[in-house]
């Protein structure tokens, strides 16, 4: 992310200082929670790829940094809500909010997020942006209930898989880069091409963090966790549908019943390694991650869009 981040580097600075003014809360518990929550922010990918698609079209300005804090803000409140969901005491190698200071603080501090991202919008007069972001949050909502729904028979056909991670993942990073290119860019095929660049890059980006479970490194949650909490992901789908009939059935006797078995669970990892699982999640993932690109090269080549596939290549070929 070097060339990206020297890019854009003063437009870094710059949305720190924004995204800080903008969750800034009179009360002091509340205050207090969200400084801890900026000393532990991410990599900033999101944001990123905001700037990134505004430079493309032109030169960032206020708008431009309004969305994403808008996208950053959004994006922090579904984590610590689903933190709450998972009943997860760690995010990124830190305590959660929910295990510092419980779920019910957790919940109004994700909704404080989303209220502060709205009202940032609204009362900027950013309209088109906040058509753009409400669309992904009702899209992650989508997303995540179908998962829910459909882990409870364990029968996930490939194509439900993607419209899942469509809406859990990929629509953010969809409308991060419709949202950041809709404050530059006067055509809105143009937008809308950002839209579709976006939401490749994030089906990739999950296929990705769905692979991280059946490797060894240290990521921040425990490998064969999503098998833990009975998620059907593209590597074990695969398997399912692609092995014996014995063996299809004590996986997904395992999954529902033996789950919290670390050598059950292994099982399940080895058997979906051997069965070309991982392999062909990978094909996929890079087959999304070249879309993606596709996509981007039909823009005139700068450093703006040499950072931007930087960007895309990394979310593919990162360790964690």
């Amino acid at each position: 992310m070097e060339l990206a981040k020297k890019i854009i580097s003063e437009e870094l600075l710059q949305f720190e200082t924004h995204f800080r003014e903008a969750v800034k809360s009179r009360v002091a518990l509340l205050d207090r929670i969200m400084q801890y929550i900026v000393k532990r922010k991410g990599k900033q990918l999101r944001p990123m790829f905001v700037l990134l698609s505004a430079r493309l079209g032109g030169e960032v300005n206020d708008s431009t940094y309004r969305a994403a804090s808008l996208v950053e803000l959004l994006h922090t409140a579904t984590l610590v809500h689903d933190d709450v969901v998972d009943d997860a005491l760690e995010r990124r190698g830190f305590f959660s909010i929910n295990a510092l200071w419980k779920n019910k603080i957790a919940v109004l501090v994700g909704d404080y997020l989303l209220s502060k991202g709205l009202l940032l919008s609204l009362n900027n007069k950013d309209h088109e942006v906040l058509r753009i972001l409400s669309e992904a949050v009702r899209l992650m909502s989508e997303g995540e209930l179908l998962q829910i729904e459909k882990a409870r028979n364990l029968n996930l056909k490939e194509a439900i898989y993607y419209e899942i991670i469509n809406g859990k993942t990929a629509s953010l990073l969809a409308s991060a880069c419709a949202a950041g290119a809709s404050t530059t860019f006067t055509d809105q095929d143009k937008v809308e091409k950002m839209r579709q660049f976006g939401e490749k890059v994030g089906m990739a980006f999950q296929i990705k963090d769905d692979l991280f479970d059946y490797g060894t490194m240290d990521i921040g949650k425990p490998t064969g966790n999503d098998i833990k909490e009975k998620k059907l992901t593209l590597p074990l789908i695969y398997t399912l549908n692609n092995c014996s009939p014995d063996l299809k059935r004590k996986i997904i006797y395992i999954v529902k019943n033996e789950n919290t078995e670390k050598e059950k669970v292994r099982f399940v990892i080895d058997a979906v390694t051997n069965s070309g699982g991982i392999q062909y999640a990978t094909e996929k993932m890079f087959a999304f991650r070249d879309e993606a690109l596709a996509i981007l090269h039909e823009f005139p080549q700068t450093s703006v869009r040499d950072a931007l596939e930087e960007l895309v290549r990394y979310t593919t070929d990162r360790s964690y």
